[in-house]
């Protein structure tokens, strides 16, 4: 009977170990969460990019003069998850003021008379009158429906959640960098003065699961920035395009709400108040996996060619 009840022991034990090891039931399927940034809205504060590094505990980066306009983020890293655009758009060349400083008042008015400093200064007065100014734009992770780099990924680091938006599971990245590589956005990256790991913007996943809204979306004066349900944001997005169009924003149009882009849209998309290409988008960016297998059939006919090639070598 000892023995009987040590192999019984024995044996519940190892089974209460395999079920350590089980994979667990993934949670049950959301509503298709995203954003909808509208840059029309924008005012560049950059309080989005402020609120996602304290949120998400990033580090900050060496502040450096980028000679960018305003733009002092660059663009979007592993430790920057939320990057503010500055595009300026001038009509005329912007004449400097010359260097002999400080300028006295007879100085002044005789650098506005001969149009060296312009009597109204770019991009104060109303639109109505001034086009100068600059475009700008909250970027972001685009978590888009067919993610390129969770297709690239050969360790299945890079997941879909429950909310269909993409993740990078840390404790399974090995940092090959493939991703980085396959992203058409240039949005994920390594960590090359830390971790070595893949990061991007989780769209605060653990906010998410919480029923709390992202960080960015949270700290946005404008609403620029606009967190729901995929379906719901689309319908805004038109209806918002809709709105511009009527009051003669022409140049208004919709980026990666539709179907077209990577085979299935972006679940964060964008309305934009240029061409895709002044804002770094690119208008069709493409997906790799499409070349999969096109690539895959001249290989095995260059193999096919270069064997028969061989064999009638070898023949002679």
């Amino acid at each position: 009977m000892a023995i009987e009840s040590r192999h019984d022991v024995m044996r519940s034990s190892a089974q209460d170990m395999l079920g350590m090891f089980n994979r667990q039931s993934p949670p049950p399927a959301q509503p298709k969460m995203g954003f909808f940034t509208d840059t029309s809205l924008c005012i560049g504060c950059k309080a989005c990019e402020v609120a996602c590094k304290q949120w998400n505990q990033l580090p900050a980066k060496e502040p450096a003069w980028t000679g960018t306009s305003y733009d002092n983020t660059e663009h979007l890293s592993a430790i920057t998850w939320r990057h503010v655009q500055f595009i300026e758009k001038f009509e005329g060349e912007r004449s400097a003021v010359p260097p002999s400083l400080p300028l006295f008042e007879s100085q002044i008015s005789e650098a506005k008379n001969n149009g060296t400093i312009p009597m109204t200064p770019p991009g104060t007065a109303l639109p109505f009158f001034n086009t100068d100014g600059w475009l700008m734009r909250s970027d972001v992770c685009k978590h888009c429906a067919h993610a390129p780099c969770q297709e690239a990924c050969p360790t299945g680091a890079i997941i879909r959640t429950e909310f269909d938006t993409v993740y990078v599971q840390q404790d399974i990245c090995n940092g090959c960098g493939y991703c980085t590589v396959a992203c058409p956005f240039g949005v994920i990256a390594r960590d090359e003065q830390g971790d070595r790991q893949a990061h991007k913007c989780t769209l605060c996943y653990d906010r998410m699961k919480d029923g709390m809204t992202p960080a960015c979306a949270k700290a946005c004066p404008t609403e620029s920035i606009k967190y729901g349900e995929v379906e719901q944001l689309k319908a805004d997005a038109r209806e918002r395009l809709g709105v511009l169009h009527e009051r003669g924003v022409a140049e208004a149009r919709l980026y990666g709400v539709d179907d077209n882009i990577l085979d299935g849209g972006l679940n964060s998309f964008f309305l934009l108040l240029d061409e895709p290409e002044v804002y770094n988008l690119p208008a069709n960016p493409p997906r790799p996996s499409n070349h999969v297998v096109p690539a895959s059939f001249w290989t095995i006919v260059a193999a096919m060619i270069v064997g028969l090639m061989g064999i009638v070598f070898f023949k002679e």
